[in-house]
């Protein structure tokens, strides 16, 4: 019974040993370093995508709690700063 277990574990050590040794080996070669690149590549544009949104997000409400146009300058309180109407000078001359 002792001989049939310790048989046992040194095959299921052995075959440990070959799937990870399997899997480093995949990991290691060109098509694997290729995939793991790729999948490199794609979380830092992901995270650029990410970091880009929460930046335009907070931009958008930070603008919105200083009451900021779009192209950065503070709107006009209302009331205390009138537009002036434009007079239309070329028609005063002509009678």
């Amino acid at each position: 019974m002792r001989r049939g277990l310790w048989f046992a574990a040194g095959a299921g050590t052995a075959v440990y040993a070959m799937v990870r040794g399997r899997r480093a080996a995949e990991v290691f070669s060109v098509d694997g370093l290729k995939d793991r690149l790729g999948a490199l590549e794609l979380g830092a544009r992901m995270f650029r995508d990410e970091v880009a949104q929460g930046q335009a997000s907070k931009e958008t409400e930070l603008r919105e709690k200083l009451g900021l146009v779009p192209h950065g300058t503070p709107e006009l309180a209302g009331g205390r700063h009138k537009a002036i109407p434009a007079t239309d000078t070329t028609q005063e001359g002509s009678n």
